[in-house]
């Protein structure tokens, strides 16, 4: 196995424990506190490794603009929603709901930017994700009543994969632009990094937990937050670019299978999370449907005619 797939699996062990963390870490912070604490961490690396090559941040207003909405869309907002969804939902569970980001970016591609064509085959992968969805949901669905707690975090885990599809749109499109992948990814997460402090101070007047005090923050909660900071967003962020330079964007996104496998595994053996038939199932039809979408059937080539079989 040759270096820059290494660094592939590596990649999808980094992000698939990101659930697993943010689910032990979210037990003792606010969701804005580990969003913040995640981020800050992320973007002084990026930063520093950004500084360090000669680069920095384009700083026009246009430039500043777009960074503010790739923070907002593909970090800050996300980051929230699946850090507050995890507060009733299980990592496992989440791990997988995050990968239906790829079915998102399918319609935005499809409807919104209208980059590539629509098809039967990619219809059928929506339909098969998205019954996928359906099944993990039934899970709510116990004693005869609805358990909406759960209910509402899956949603908001969506809403946020729904925020990925967009955000990597974006992502993409300055990344042409500029030529640099990795100003792209420092400018977003400096930009993270700020929007979220403000969220976290701002948070108990709106009914909002108040931050934590480091000192009081428990071991384990504090590992997590440092494992999400430094490996899950800065040294996940510099493999992930590595593996785009060396294996391209599209095989680079492969890495969606590997991190919801990861996710209920370590979600089931550290916190001993249920995996009943309907999580494995719903998993499964998520994972095909991606699998339907994303994957290119190749077709065989036709035999070249020679001027002899012509002639006969």
């Amino acid at each position: 196995m040759t270096t820059k797939w290494i660094g592939f699996w590596v990649l999808g062990l980094i992000w698939g424990s990101s659930f697993l963390l943010i689910r032990i870490g979210v037990e003792s912070v606010s969701p804005f506190q580990l969003v913040f604490i995640r981020v800050l961490i992320g973007a002084v690396g990026l930063a520093l490794v950004l500084f360090a090559r000669g680069r920095w941040l384009p700083m026009n207003r246009g430039g500043l603009m777009a960074l503010f909405i790739l923070g907002m869309i593909n970090v800050t907002i996300p980051f929230a929603l699946i850090t507050w969804g995890e507060q009733t939902v299980e990592s496992g569970v989440a791990s997988v709901l995050n990968s239906t980001a790829a079915l998102f970016t399918l319609i935005i591609s499809a409807f919104i930017f209208r980059q590539e064509a629509f098809t039967g085959r990619k219809l059928a992968g929506l339909l098969v994700g998205f019954a996928g969805v359906v099944v993990l949901a039934s899970r709510n669905w116990q004693g005869g009543e609805m358990q909406t707690g759960s209910l509402l975090g899956q949603l908001a885990i969506l809403l946020a994969a729904l925020f990925y599809a967009f955000g990597g749109s974006y992502a993409y499109r300055l990344t042409v632009r500029w030529g640099d992948p990795l100003m792209v990814a420092a400018g977003s997460m400096i930009v993270a990094a700020v929007s979220s402090g403000l969220l976290m101070v701002l948070a108990p007047a709106f009914g909002g937990k108040a931050m934590t005090p480091l000192n009081e923050i428990p071991a384990d909660a504090m590992l997590s937050l440092l494992g999400l900071g430094i490996l899950n967003t800065f040294i996940a962020y510099m493999i992930y670019y590595w593996i785009i330079h060396h294996l391209g964007a599209s095989r680079a996104s492969m890495v969606t299978y590997v991190a919801p496998v990861v996710g209920l595994t370590l979600g089931a053996l550290v916190l001993g999370e249920t995996m009943d038939a309907r999580l494995i199932g719903g998993a499964a039809m998520i994972l095909s449907g991606i699998a339907i979408v994303t994957l290119k059937v190749r077709r065989p080539v036709p035999t070249a005619v020679t001027a002899a079989q012509v002639e006969t």
